[in-house]
């Protein structure tokens, strides 16, 4: 026995979820108590996909050893009956797993019960609770939790109400008693029958949707032409969150005419300021507000109601900015791989080089990336895809005939029915391990897709903010006991599902059964098939899709007109977006070769600031005729010795982004740096420069915003 593979699960799950917490979230920027409470939600969630396998081959081995002194005790007795005085202890001919630890019983059981319960807590009480005290837009913290309680009142309040009304339910009907325990596997099966209804939905769309889309990825023009599409919606979201942020602002500098910094409300108003970015109160500072502005003192609960629209705002354009970014730099390779497919000499050349490190220069260099993107990417994906598309099809049929139990139907529980036979307790953990991997990967990839959901994004590069860590925190927890639960069915360890008498994981135990409440038992082996069949077969042919694009909610269709027209749409936004990025590139360019003429950087300096010398705005005064502004204004264009005012205007532009660009020691350009690619323009809270097409738009200096974003209780 050793405990050391355990330990070793324990260890690698919390470096998961903490590698996955540092890629995604900003946890020197994001409040800790957030931090803590999504790193738990996650690494909850993950530790028991890696254990659990372990907890099913131990298990084995216990109904193995428990069969085994069944047949010697029925030996003995059989002996004691014949007049025989020699009698044999109870021996068994088991294998020991080689992960198995020590006491199993006592170890799994405290390790669940920790887990699960630490995870329900998150997940129904804690974490939606912190996720409605981010968006509060009260000024105190007993205001923000009032806040948080009345957002979530209506959600309590009918669980609570579902709960009474099964609690009566069971207190009427004749021989249940009410203790404890019971009222506690009542509590747990609810929750597990809350998830297992929304798997339905994920798993449904999911098991057909991941295998179609790694091949649908494995063709270039195809996906060029989908992120087109997506291009298209995405600015017009983009827009319209543009739209919404003026707006806000718009009535933020209304309020700012009308309080005064003597008045009680003043410290409210700067609370929300505190949120804006510093160049967003410089453009709000030189615009004008219309005539027709009511400029009235608002009332304190007209400042919640701003505050928490501002918080709401800024998140919406905060995440579809992020998703522009992201979805900008994709098209782009996407082009890159279409342009370099017919390249003779079989070097990758990209349109706007990425910089790397030494090692990575000398492994994946353009001729390995050429192989790679070109060439060898698309067969991997389409392998893939035939692969999951394999699982799919025997997760659908296992979950179709999981009830059935002579003969065994499930294909999963035959692999692990031959795996017993043989003490192949290698092959039950690394089988059950790849299920439920496969089954979470699906479910939790569906939840992030949904249109409906689309306020919830996972961006990586330290891009998604609070509000999207905590919900994911909360679906994972919430789906995966559930989840695990269907998955032990599928292996027909679940004695409440197959009806048979045998040992159950500690797992099982700890989590209860679905059969406590009768009325959702009594059908789930029917409907629960049923339905995921169903969802499957809609999502095959598309009909979700063509609904929603009958009710206004525009899908990729191919044979679709108006999914033309916004692949064209989207086709044109990009080469804006790439005449946009080569300008940045010139001006770099422009700079270096300007920096070259330069005999050193004294002289440059010295220009810069005989520049700025002569270019100070004059006060004109209103009697000064045309001729003379005109002529002053030739006087300041010659004192520039020839240099152009568009030089000038390109000096200031590059200093701002300079610190993004990377420059080889001779000056040379060597050109982004990778791990700048999307913080460069699309910050996480930050929203620098906004001027350009859209009335507002990204640049690439986030220093220049001032303070870092205040946490989630720095506000009180």
């Amino acid at each position: 026995m050793s405990i050391g593979l355990l330990l070793t699960e324990v260890i690698v799950s919390f470096c998961l979820a903490a590698t996955l917490l540092y890629r995604y979230g900003n946890i020197f920027r994001n409040h800790l108590i957030v931090t803590l409470s999504v790193l738990i939600a996650w690494y909850f969630s993950l530790l028991i996909i890696f254990v659990l396998p372990l907890d099913v081959s131990s298990t084995v081995f216990r109904q193995c050893v428990n069969n085994s002194i069944n047949i010697d005790d029925s030996s003995i007795v059989h002996a004691l009956e014949n007049g025989s005085t020699t009698i044999q202890p109870p021996t068994h001919q088991c294998k020991e797993p080689w992960s198995m630890v020590p006491v199993p019983e006592r170890v799994y059981r405290n390790l669940w019960r920790v887990v699960y319960w630490t995870s329900q807590c998150l997940t129904w009480l804690i974490l939606p609770l912190m996720q409605s005290y981010i968006k509060a837009g009260d000024f105190s913290i007993q205001g923000k939790l009032k806040s948080a309680l009345i957002d979530n009142a209506i959600y309590y309040g009918s669980y609570l109400f579902i709960c009474g009304v099964l609690l009566i339910y069971l207190a009427m009907k004749p021989g249940v008693d009410l203790d404890g325990p019971k009222i506690k596997a009542i509590a747990s099966s609810a929750s597990n029958t809350w998830g297992l209804f929304l798997l339905v939905l994920l798993l449904g769309y999911a098991l057909v949707e991941v295998p179609r889309g790694l091949w649908n990825a494995s063709k270039p023009g195809y996906t060029l032409h989908y992120s087109y599409f997506k291009a298209a919606k995405l600015s017009m979201d983009k827009a319209e969150a543009e739209d919404t942020v003026a707006d806000v602002l718009e009535s933020l500098q209304a309020a700012n005419m009308a309080i005064n910094p003597g008045h009680p409300f003043h410290n409210h108003l700067e609370t929300i300021f505190q949120k804006v970015p510093a160049e967003m109160k410089d453009m709000m500072n030189r615009r004008q507000l219309p005539d027709d502005t009511p400029i009235d003192i608002p009332s304190e609960k007209a400042l919640i109601r701003l505050h928490r629209n501002t918080i709401k705002s800024l998140q919406t354009l905060q995440r579809t900015e992020t998703q522009w970014g992201i979805l900008v730099e994709d098209i782009f390779n996407l082009e890159d791989i279409a342009r370099n497919q017919t390249s003779h000499d079989k070097r990758f050349k990209p349109s706007f080089p990425v910089q790397r490190s030494g090692i990575s220069r000398y492994f994946y260099n353009p001729v390995i990336e050429w192989y790679w993107k070109c060439f060898f990417k698309s067969y991997i994906q389409k392998a893939l895809s035939v692969l999951s598309a394999m699982l799919s099809i025997a997760v659908v049929w296992s979950e179709v005939t999981f009830f059935n139990e002579k003969p065994v139907l499930s294909l999963f529980a035959r692999f692990v029915n031959m795996a017993k036979a043989k003490y192949d307790y290698f092959t039950i953990e690394m089988l059950s391990t790849l299920v439920i991997a496969y089954l979470c990967y699906c479910a939790y990839s569906t939840v992030l897709k949904i249109r409906v959901l689309n306020l919830y994004y996972l961006a990586p590069h330290h891009q998604t903010n609070e509000y999207s860590l905590i919900f994911s925190g909360m679906m994972l927890c919430r789906l995966t006991p559930p989840m695990c639960l269907n998955f032990l069915s599928l292996i027909h360890m679940d004695s409440h599902i197959i009806k048979q008498q045998f040992m159950e994981t500690q797992y099982t135990q700890i989590m209860g059964h679905m059969d406590v409440i009768n009325i959702i038992s009594d059908g789930f082996n029917i409907y629960f098939p049923m339905g995921m069949l169903a969802f499957c077969l809609a999502t095959y042919f598309s009909l979700g899709s063509r609904m929603l694009s009958m009710l206004g909610f525009q899908q990729f269709l191919g044979d679709d007109e108006l999914t033309t027209d916004l692949v064209e749409e989207g086709r044109e936004l990009i080469k804006r977006e790439r005449r946009k990025r080569q300008r940045q590139e010139d001006a770099i360019s422009r700079r270096r070769e300007f920096q070259e003429r330069l005999p050193s950087s004294g002289n440059a300096s010295r220009y810069r600031s005989s520049r700025q010398s002569n270019d100070t705005v004059r006060s004109m005064k209103r009697d000064d005729s045309i001729d003379s502004a005109r002529a002053g204004l030739l006087r300041d264009f010659e004192a520039n010795n020839g240099v152009s005012s568009t030089t000038t205007d390109y000096i200031q532009h590059v200093n701002r982004s300079a610190s993004n660009q990377s420059f080889n020691n001779d000056g040379s350009y060597y050109g982004t740096s990778e791990s700048n690619r999307f913080d460069r323009g699309y910050p996480a809270d930050d929203y620098s420069d906004f001027a350009g097409d859209n009335f507002w738009n990204y640049t690439s200096d986030s220093n220049r915003v001032g303070p870092a974003p205040r946490g989630l209780f720095d506000d009180i």
